[in-house]
Formats: C-alpha cells, sequence, structure tokens
C-alpha cells in the first residue's frame, strides 16, 4: 500500500477534477494525524468542517458522508499517516454559488509526521487573518512571514494583533506556561482540534488552565511557551522576538500527557 492517496469523495481524483483546484482558493479544510487507523479528536475534526461550511457556502455535508471519504483514505494507506481533508464547493470562486452548486470531499494522506524537535525561535509580526476561526486555504502570509522570519534568523513567526496581543503562530496555536497553570491566549484565531483535545484533557487530568491577554510585554513574568498543531502538542519554544524563555519540562509533560490521554477513533 502507498503512504499517499488523493480521492475525492471517496474514490480516486483523476488529473481532471483536480486541475481545476490547482488554480482555485476557496476552500477549508482540517489536518490530523492517523495511528493505527485512528484519529484523536474526531468529533473536533467533523464539528471544524460543518462550522467552516456554514460559514463559507450556507451548508454543510453530513457527518456520516465525511466519515466516510475519510475511512476510505484511511483504508487506502498503511495504519500510520498524515490525512488532509479538504472542502470546497462545484461552483467555484469569484462567482455566486446558485442551488445546483454541491460540496465535494478532497482527501489527502502522506506520511505519518510529529513535527519540529524544537525549542523554536519566534519572530513577531503583526497579522490578523481573515475569517480566523476558519481554517481555510490561500493564506499567502502565513508562508510568507515564516520564510520572512527565517531570513532574520528565526525558526517561524508569531502573529500580534493590532493591540499587540499574541494569538497564534503561522501554522501554530500558541500556548504559555506561568509555573502553575497553562495561559491560552485571548485573541480572534483559530481554535485548533489539538488545542481542544488538550484543553479538556488538562480539565480531566485537573490541570489548572485560563484564557487571558498576552503581549510581548508580559513575556517576561511567563515560566515557558510552546506551539501545537496537528503534528504535537507541545514544541519548546525559547524566544519570541527579542524576549528569552525558560525551558518548561513539567509543562511540555503535562501537555503530552494531556494529548496521549485522547482516546482514539476510528471514523
Amino acid at each position: 500500500m502507498t503512504s499517499f492517496v488523493v480521492q475525492r469523495s471517496g474514490r480516486a481524483a483523476t488529473a481532471g477534477e483536480l486541475a481545476p483546484l490547482a488554480f482555485a482558493g476557496y476552500a477549508h479544510f482540517t489536518a490530523m494525524q492517523v495511528r493505527g487507523g485512528r484519529v484523536r479528536g474526531l468529533d473536533l475534526h467533523l464539528e471544524r468542517l460543518r462550522f467552516a461550511s456554514e460559514e463559507m457556502f450556507g451548508a454543510a455535508l453530513p457527518d456520516d458522508r465525511v466519515r466516510s471519504h475519510l475511512r476510505a483514505a484511511i483504508e487506502a494507506g498503511p495504519d500510520d499517516l498524515s490525512l488532509t481533508a479538504t472542502v470546497y464547493s462545484t461552483a467555484g470562486e469569484f462567482t455566486v454559488a446558485g442551488p445546483e452548486a454541491e460540496l465535494e470531499v478532497l482527501v489527502r494522506t502522506g506520511p505519518a509526521a510529529s513535527g519540529p524537535r524544537g525549542p523554536l525561535a519566534l519572530a513577531v509580526v503583526e497579522h490578523e487573518r481573515e475569517l480566523p476561526a476558519v481554517k481555510h486555504v490561500g493564506e499567502v502570509a502565513k508562508t510568507y512571514y515564516l520564510r520572512q522570519a527565517a531570513a532574520q534568523g528565526f525558526d517561524d513567526a508569531a502573529f500580534a494583533d493590532r493591540r499587540g496581543r499574541l494569538t497564534e503562530a503561522s501554522i501554530w496555536n500558541l500556548a504559555f506556561w506561568d509555573g502553575d497553570a497553562v495561559v491560552w491566549p485571548e485573541g480572534e484565531m483559530l481554535g485548533g482540534t489539538t488545542m481542544g483535545i488538550v484543553r479538556r484533557q488538562l480539565d480531566r487530568l485537573g490541570i489548572a488552565q485560563r484564557v487571558q491577554e498576552v503581549t510581548s510585554a508580559d513575556l517576561p513574568s511567563l515560566a515557558g511557551a510552546v506551539v501545537m498543531n496537528s503534528w504535537t502538542p507541545g514544541v519548546a519554544v525559547h524566544r519570541i522576538g527579542s524576549t528569552p524563555l525558560p525551558e518548561a519540562p513539567a509543562f511540555l509533560d503535562a501537555l503530552h500527557r494531556a494529548y496521549d490521554a485522547e482516546p482514539l477513533t476510528a471514523p
């Protein structure tokens, strides 16, 4: 079996079906890691796709249909893999979609991933994503600021909004540690599925957490920072802008324990 497949609505996608999508940018997606044919936080991924479809298209596909497409792609690959499910409309972009437009699911799988080892240094750039609550495609700024940060000697970029609040990073959620509790930044951002998994499992483990505004001026008072996404529940960050951050092994351990406590579910 191959570790890479591309399927449209549960079957192998043809070049003719993929060609129009190569030049399109109006769609949304979710990304996940599959282990042993199962997924952590499947309910959060389905919720994300429903919400984004309603927001962008005014309608959503039934969960059962989405799950069947995920299942078909997973069964076509090895037990462990990365999976991205993208929802788009046959109406395309730059048009007003009529009632005849249908939603389709494009699923791509590839080798399993676990993210960089870290620790990372993040540049701070002022940037606010359009439709921040939606994981949508075509976000050129993410790659642009990542590459600008790398050219300046950083590993990646963290975003600050117009009020100076640190919200998220290029393809990551941010989380901080005050020595006793996990601190989630307040602001307009994408709520990651891994973040959702960690938050509910931290509650079950009895580990304190709170949401508050975090600016660059607040960083010296914090005891650690991480980034997280579908690859990993935590990669240590040792510097944001010019501010160094201490190592926080207890923080990383808590995040990974919370993530590991989430059961794996078959689509």
